[in-house]
């Protein structure tokens, strides 16, 4: 298994950080099983204030890119990531389109 975690801003707007979590309350089951289908066998997200942090756990052949080709394929992914981008926006050094950005381990403890 492989553990992953991202970074991603949202509007600065207490009605869209709002709006956003509802909507995450109730995650449509198409997004749910295409989360599934590309190898994430977890999914955690916070926030604080307007920044989210995600923690994906995966199986050992995940693959971003493949990720990718298959939320291309599929209009439902398309449909609500359209709908997220009405509440989300890049932190300053993503690249243009660019959502997530994987963060650096800094610091790690185990007992």
């Amino acid at each position: 298994m492989k553990r992953y975690c991202l970074g991603l801003g949202l509007i600065n707007d207490p009605l869209l950080i709002a709006a956003y979590e509802e909507v995450h309350r109730n995650v449509w089951p198409e997004i749910k099983a295409s989360i599934l289908a590309t190898g994430i066998l977890a999914m955690e997200i916070y926030r604080v204030d307007n920044l989210l942090f995600m923690i994906m756990d995966t199986e050992d052949d995940f693959s971003f890119a493949k990720k990718a080709e298959m939320d291309a394929a599929n209009p439902k992914v398309q449909e609500w990531e359209d709908l997220m981008w009405t509440y989300q926006q890049a932190l300053p050094s993503a690249k243009p389109g660019e959502k997530w950005k994987l963060m650096d381990r800094i610091f790690e403890f185990y007992k």
